[in-house]
């Protein structure tokens, strides 16, 4: 349609020009002295249309030729260009294939390149835009390569290279190599076991650059390296937050920071501090609770607090019996034994345990913990009676001995001298590993 139109109109301009070509008997008459030239209308048009014509194609090839000399050398810095970023690809793809010693040499390639178009720029030609991240990008390359063949001296020169060059270049580009850069030596320092040099990495990094995944991943393995365990459980629940992990990976890392973070305080109040530090979610572990009532324990300190803890553990294990395993059980009634014998008598414990001991009376820890209880109230005669049946079948060995113990006491109470001694032949007896 187009070419029918251009047709079209071509044929409307040649009979308009027919027309008025054919009818002009217009003259134009040229005075130079003393000479006098008349000509048509039509040929003098045509002839300053010919000059005009000529005139202009003249200077357009003067042009041309005298922009001879700046289009060579664009070209030049065009084809220089383009090796830079061939010998910068290069470099990528040889490091990322384990070519290490080929991606030095190309990272190296595309600085020398990169120095050449400097210096041409220092006498008057343009440099390319990004110059300064490609040279920064092969910097951090050659590094990464270094750090691959051990060679720290190098690594830590070309390291150097890039943030002077963040400080002399603040466009966008730069620093991000930059930031680029303060990550991977952060994993550098990782991989040498200096996880101090690590977070002091990650914490010159900007706060959107500190707050992503990668940062955050690399932040907990330093701290977990370096021992901080508050400040890894800080990053684990950021991760966690964010999804880095599976419910199942993330409920096992904060179980185990938290468990570490618990094993930081050397006295009861420390050990205070840091489970008020710990998130509800946390505090609800029943691996958490019972190594901080453990620990407690250990240290002597108030009984109250741990009751505080184990009371929850308590009512989860009557209400879901499933939800815990035997050894968990063992290891919780244990504890609670242990707590309530360093407290007053408590009535309202005795007839929480004795509902208890009714409502399963296959556990022989409950019969265990219900006869201990008796015992702290002087009940003998029922303590007794909990406590011999329960003493053969309980599979934890500290509980086992306990029992046959608190047996042998019962036995000297009543005088009954061959039963104490057989009592306590069995406590010792038994092995605990």
């Amino acid at each position: 349609m187009r070419a029918a139109l251009w047709l079209v109109g071509l044929f409307g301009v040649a009979v308009a020009s027919a027309l008025l070509a054919g009818n002009n008997h217009s003259m134009v008459t040229v005075f130079w002295a003393p000479y006098r030239v008349d000509v048509s209308l039509n040929l003098a048009l045509t002839v300053l249309a010919v000059l005009f014509i000529t005139i202009h194609l003249a200077l357009r090839a003067l042009s041309a030729l005298f922009d001879l000399p700046q289009l060579a050398k664009r070209w030049r810095l065009q084809q220089r260009e383009r090796a830079m970023h061939a010998s910068l690809l290069d470099a990528m793809v040889q490091l990322l294939t384990g070519r290490y010693v080929r991606a030095a040499k190309s990272a190296q390639k595309t600085l020398d390149l990169e120095q050449v178009l400097a210096d041409q720029a220092r006498l008057g030609d343009a440099l390319p835009a990004h110059a300064n991240q490609l040279r920064a990008l092969a910097h951090l390359l050659a590094a990464e390569s270094a750090h691959a063949l051990s060679d720290q001296e190098r690594r830590e020169q070309h390291l150097q290279s890039v943030l002077r060059l963040g400080e002399r270049h603040m466009a966008d580009a730069v620093q991000d190599v930059v930031e680029a850069s303060r990550l991977r030596a952060a994993r550098w320092a990782l991989r040498d076991r200096n996880p101090a040099q690590a977070l002091e990495w990650l914490n010159g990094l900007r706060l959107g650059t500190a707050r992503r995944t990668l940062t955050l991943r690399l932040r907990l393995k330093a701290t977990r390296l370096d021992k901080q365990y508050l400040l890894a459980l800080d990053t684990a629940r950021l991760l966690a937050k964010h999804g880095a992990f599976t419910d199942i990976a993330a409920h096992s890392l904060l179980r185990e920071l938290a468990i570490a973070s618990l094993n930081d305080a050397q006295d009861p109040a420390q050990l205070q501090r840091a489970w008020n530090s710990l998130d509800t979610q946390e505090r609800a572990m029943t691996e958490v609770a019972l190594h901080a009532a453990q620990r407690m324990i250990k240290f002597e300190g108030e009984a109250q607090a741990v009751m505080l803890w184990l009371t929850p553990l308590w009512n989860r294990m009557l209400q879901k019996p499933d939800s815990m395993l035997p050894a968990v059980r063992y290891r919780l009634v244990f504890l609670l034994a242990q707590t309530l014998m360093a407290q007053p008598k408590n009535t309202d414990w005795l007839s929480s345990i004795e509902r208890a001991r009714v409502a399963y009376p296959r556990w022989p820890e409950l019969q265990f913990l219900a006869g201990m209880v008796c015992w702290q109230h002087a009940l003998w005669g029922k303590a007794q009676q909990m406590l011999e049946p329960a003493a053969d079948q309980l599979a934890h060995p500290e509980m086992q001995r306990q029992a046959w113990r608190t047996l042998a006491l019962l036995a000297e109470h009543k005088e009954e001298t061959a039963r104490a001694q057989f009592c306590w032949r069995r406590a010792a007896e038994v092995v605990i590993g």
